[in-house]
């Protein structure tokens, strides 16, 4: 992971300018922020192809990187969106990439012509399929793939061949994309790290139904004959929902994955790693034990726990890709066995602040109870903001806040909370960009259980400025977390 330090999460989507965050000037400009503040990470969310809702959670490949995401000039006369518009972006940036892969076409940039030569057959394991998907998937008005031509559903050879010379120039174009996107990305990942930066990205477990995952690999579900979950995944019922979460993505056949050796894991993690330092794993409980529910049932109600494959699974993944940089996303029921196989692996965990104030001396979200081996939320991008948080606490969690930050000094209890935080003994702490700003609800970037108005929160240009960096650079310095130089453990530096 890092040594003692602290970052801040922030999707790129979320930065400023056009309909959606970029690759671009607003990019590079946040990495220097988090420089010039003493962070030492920049955390992400999953950097996918999503669906027409956005959710990065529900991409349409695991493996092909959100070419929304791509850095080109807006069309003139274009206004810049006070939220994430997944649909005007899409229309701009479509425009904008079409020409770019025009102007390829017709022989004007010979050496991008080599260079995509080279990317498709670096990337053939995976990005023919996903282009071809993308391309059938528009071609049948966006229906998901159990509804298309069955020959197609079913990829029967002949019929994947013509499809592949009928559409060669949109399939060669999506590819052109992922190129460019990856381009793009190396290069803002490269200048993160040269300034000391290092990107904390995301993996969730599961993958979505109507994917290129899937669809490529049938087999390594479990499907009916026409492609539809028999189980989907979820969660139990709990205290906050009597019908617990049905989340409807499709589950795995392990014991065909480990028969095989997990290659299509093992490529997985090897392309999310060519994006990010560090990995937290989403949902990591399910890898030790997972809630199977009948893809019939209308909620989680009716499912069982499953073994999952444990331990074994990550020491093939090592055994293949040598040692992992992970973080294992360990909240919500977790069991003894969840913690047993967390520490088996010697993997930091996470600890989320919001989480801490329930009148338990030994909740493990008290800043007191952290260990070293950890990584410290103020929230993540499913819980309110801090300021949101605040507002709807009951007086009982703002008492436990005050007995614990000393007191009203007069600074925003956003920054009271996140010094509680910062002073812990986590290894890492990170906080989100809507908490150092102190804004309110109205900022969160997803509420769990809706679907109207997720994904969409995006900074205003320059809001993350001067005075807030420094600002944040103090705390770090105050708290032995900074990252521009040796600090003493309470934050002096080192002579």
């Amino acid at each position: 992971m890092v040594g003692r330090g602290s970052g801040v999460l922030l999707h790129p989507t979320s930065l400023p300018g056009g309909a959606i965050g970029s690759l671009g000037a607003e990019a590079y400009r946040f990495v220097d922020w988090l420089a010039e503040a003493g962070q030492a990470v920049w955390q992400i969310l999953p950097l996918v192809a999503v669906d027409e809702g956005g959710s990065p959670y529900n991409g349409l490949s695991a493996l092909a990187g959100n070419p929304l995401l791509i850095d080109v000039e807006a069309p003139a006369g274009a206004a810049s969106t006070e939220r994430v518009d997944f649909g005007v972006a899409a229309r701009w940036k479509g425009e904008a990439l079409a020409a770019a892969y025009r102007s390829l076409r017709e022989g004007r940039e010979p050496a991008l012509a080599e260079e995509l030569a080279r990317y498709r057959e670096l990337q053939a394991e995976w990005v023919e399929d996903y282009a071809l998907f993308r391309v059938l998937r528009r071609a049948h008005d966006g229906a998901p793939w159990t509804r298309w031509a069955r020959e197609l559903r079913d990829r029967r050879p002949e019929s994947l061949r013509r499809a592949s010379r009928d559409y060669a120039d949109e399939v060669e174009r999506r590819v052109f994309q992922q190129m460019l996107f990856d381009r793009q990305w190396s290069a803002l990942r490269r200048y993160a790290n040269e300034r000391g930066i290092r990107i904390v990205g995301d993996l969730p477990i599961f993958v979505a139904h109507d994917s290129a995952d899937v669809w490529a690999n049938r087999d390594l579900f479990l499907l009916d004959e026409r492609g539809e979950p028999i189980e989907v995944a979820g969660v139990p019922p709990d205290y906050f929902s009597e019908t617990g979460q049905r989340w409807g993505n499709p589950l795995y056949r392990w014991d065909e994955m480990r028969s095989r050796g997990y290659p299509w894991w093992v490529r997985r993690f090897r392309r999310t790693l060519e994006w990010v330092d560090v990995v937290r794993v989403d949902h990591f409980r399910g890898f030790e034990s997972y809630w199977a529910i009948p893809a019939a049932s209308e909620t989680a109600v009716e499912g069982e726990w499953r073994k999952g494959p444990g331990a074994e699974f990550f020491r093939a993944l090592e055994r293949r890709l040598g040692g992992l940089p992970l973080v294992a996303e360990d909240l919500g029921l977790i069991t003894p066995a969840v913690e047993a196989l967390r520490d088996e692996l010697d993997l930091p965990g996470m600890r989320v602040l919001q989480f801490a104030f329930d009148g338990d001396p030994g909740n493990p979200h008290l800043p007191r109870n952290y260990p070293a081996n950890c990584v410290g939320y103020t929230g993540t991008h499913d819980n309110d903001t801090l300021a949101g948080w605040w507002e709807k606490a009951s007086e009982r969690e703002r008492d436990a806040v005050r007995r614990l930050v000393g007191g009203d000094d007069g600074r925003p209890i956003e920054w009271e909370m996140m010094e509680l935080l910062f002073r812990s003994d986590a290894a890492l702490v990170v906080v989100p960009a809507q908490d150092v700003l102190g804004l309110g609800s109205g900022a969160r970037m997803n509420t769990p259980g809706t679907v109207a108005g997720n994904w969409s929160w995006r900074l205003r240009p320059g809001e993350l400025d001067d005075r807030l960096g420094r600002r944040l650079g103090d705390l770090a310095r105050r708290t032995g977390r900074w990252a521009g130089g040796a600090t003493t453990a309470n934050g002096e530096r080192d002579r």
